[in-house]
């Protein structure tokens, strides 16, 4: 059943590479105001989905709907300037630098009778103190270590000023304190009205700061909702695989997966 309030819709997804389907009859509505995480072992379309809610990989059957209208129908700035997509592994031209990089967060916004002016100048420069790479500005991102480059990549998509986000693995290659810098980023965008909708493999830090758990296997959703209501040890031993208790987090008390010891996580192992 669609909820009418949320601007990011998926109604009977089926997402396929080739002949190899990865997610099939796929029902989902996207809270809107809210930080969403996608959870799941690897391979069981999680990056998939993200993909087909950003108009990248065409549905094979089903729609994808933003604002109301089937994405793929959408002119791709219209797209772009609604939406913005952290992609997994991306890839920058040769030699440009940072700001370059950030710069084309841009371009959704330029059009033959409106170029670069100082509202983008000055979006490029809060999207970059934002993701904390300013003082990189004139660094080629080819020169970049992954951490910097990862977080190279969150400003372009932060300078594209857009209120829907969807980003894929924004954690990667990161340092746990650049790791809690970028969720910390994504609470304050979350407070300030925006929708986010990542993938995150930390369980715990999915808890800690989701307001919406979606969980995956095998390309269905098994379950969604609070990471109260969500993440409970049958819940885990069901999507991975792992016996665990589930305590309060010390910190925050939001559910915090413990595993069990090897003995006890080879007896729910296949």
């Amino acid at each position: 059943m669609r909820i009418e309030t949320s601007r990011l819709v998926a109604e009977g997804l089926e997402l396929r590479y080739d002949d190899r389907v990865v997610v099939s009859g796929l029902d989902l509505a996207v809270p809107d105001r809210r930080f969403s995480v996608i959870v799941g072992p690897n391979a069981c379309g999680k990056s998939t989905l993200l993909r087909g809610l950003a108009r990248i990989l065409k549905p094979h059957a089903g729609t994808v709907l933003l604002d109301g209208r089937a994405i793929t129908s959408m002119p791709a700035k219209a797209v772009a300037r609604t939406l913005g997509m952290l992609p997994q592994s991306a890839v920058a031209p040769e030699t440009i630098t940072v700001q370059d990089l950030v710069g084309r967060g841009r371009f959704p916004h330029q059009s033959l009778l409106r170029q670069w002016s100082e509202a983008d100048q000055v979006a490029v420069e809060q999207a970059m103190a934002a993701a904390g790479v300013t003082e990189l500005a004139d660094r080629p991102v080819d020169e970049l270590s992954g951490g910097q480059r990862q977080r190279a990549w969150l400003a372009m998509v932060l300078a594209q000023q857009t209120d829907l986000l969807l980003l894929d693995e924004p954690t990667t290659f990161l340092d746990i304190t650049h790791q809690l810098d970028v969720l910390d980023l994504c609470a304050d965008l979350r407070a300030d009205g925006y929708t986010i909708v990542a993938v995150l493999h930390d369980l715990n830090h999915a808890c800690r700061y989701a307001d919406h758990l979606i969980a995956m296997v095998d390309g269905r959703i098994v379950a969604a909702g609070t990471p109260a209501d969500v993440v409970t040890p049958e819940l885990v031993a069901e999507v991975f695989g792992l016996a665990c208790t589930v305590i309060p987090d010390p910190a925050t008390a939001t559910p915090m997966v413990v595993p069990a010891d090897r003995a006890g996580r080879r007896s729910v192992r296949p």
